[in-house]
C-alpha cells in the first residue's frame, strides 16, 4: 500500500505548476531512457518496409484486362512471337507467368503447369520480401516496453533503497517516466505494426488469387485447340 500512494502522489502535479508546464514529445522520448532508441528505429524500419511493400504490391494488382484476350488471339492465330513480345512489355506478375508458359509451348499440358506454378510462386516470394522483419518488429516491440518497464521499476526500487527513511516522491519520478513511456511506446508501435502486417497479407493474397485465375485461363486457352479439333 505505501508503494502504491508513493505512486500515486509521484504521479500527481499540483494545479499551479500545470499552468506553466509543457512537456513535448521530445521531452517524453528522452524521459524514456536509452530504451527508447532500438524502440524508434525499429518503428522507422517498420514504416520503411510497410510503405515500400504496399507500392510493389499495389502495381503488382495492376492488371490489364485485355491481357488475357490478346493472348488468346495471338495462340490462336499461331503469332507465339507477338505473345511473347507482349508479355516482356507487360510489368506484372501474370504477365512473366505467361511468358513462361508460352516458351514451354509443345511440352506436356502438366509441364507447362508446373513452369507456370514455378514462376508465380517465385513472384510471391518476391512480395512478401520483409515480411519476416516486419512480423519480428510488430512482436519485439510490445517487449521492449516491458522491458522498459521492469527497468523503470528497478530505477525506482533502486532509489528508495538508497534513500533508506527519507524516501521523497521525486525519487521514484524517473524510473516511473521509463516504465510508462516505454510501455506506451512498444504498445503503439507494434499495433500499429500489426495492423500493417495483416493490411500487406491480405493484398498478397488478392495477388495470389488472381495469379491462379491467371493460369487456370492460360491452360484453358491450350486445351481449346484439343477440344475444338475433335
Amino acid at each position: 500500500m505505501a508503494l502504491i500512494q508513493l505512486f500515486l502522489q509521484a504521479t500527481q502535479v499540483p494545479v499551479e505548476s500545470t499552468k506553466n508546464m509543457e512537456l513535448s514529445l521530445w521531452d517524453l522520448m528522452v524521459k524514456g531512457g536509452w530504451v527508447m532508441i532500438p524502440i524508434i528505429l525499429l518503428s522507422f524500419v517498420a514504416a520503411y518496409i510497410f510503405i515500400e511493400r504496399y507500392y510493389v504490391i499495389r502495381q503488382a494488382t495492376k492488371e490489364d484486362v485485355n491481357f488475357m484476350n490478346r493472348i488468346k488471339d495471338y495462340i490462336h492465330d499461331g503469332k507465339i512471337d507477338a505473345a511473347l513480345a507482349l508479355c516482356k512489355s507487360t510489368d506484372s506478375p501474370s504477365a512473366r507467368m505467361v511468358e513462361k508458359g508460352i516458351n514451354r509451348l509443345g511440352r506436356p499440358l502438366q509441364d507447362i503447369s508446373t513452369a507456370i506454378e514455378n514462376v508465380g510462386k517465385l513472384e510471391i516470394s518476391k512480395l512478401e520480401k520483409g515480411f519476416p522483419t516486419l512480423a519480428t518488429i510488430t512482436g519485439a516491440e510490445p517487449m521492449l516496453g516491458f522491458l522498459g518497464t521492469v527497468i523503470g521499476m528497478v530505477q525506482s526500487f533502486y532509489a528508495m533503497s538508497q534513500a533508506g527513511n527519507n524516501i521523497e516522491v521525486s525519487m521514484m519520478s524517473d524510473g516511473i517516466y521509463t516504465a510508462l513511456i516505454t510501455t506506451v511506446a512498444g504498445l503503439i508501435v507494434g499495433i500499429l505494426g500489426y495492423f500493417a502486417y495483416n493490411t500487406l497479407v491480405v493484398r498478397v493474397e488478392k495477388v495470389v488469387f488472381n495469379l491462379e485465375a491467371t493460369l487456370t485461363e492460360f491452360m484453358d486457352i491450350l486445351n481449346e485447340p484439343a477440344k475444338s479439333s475433335k
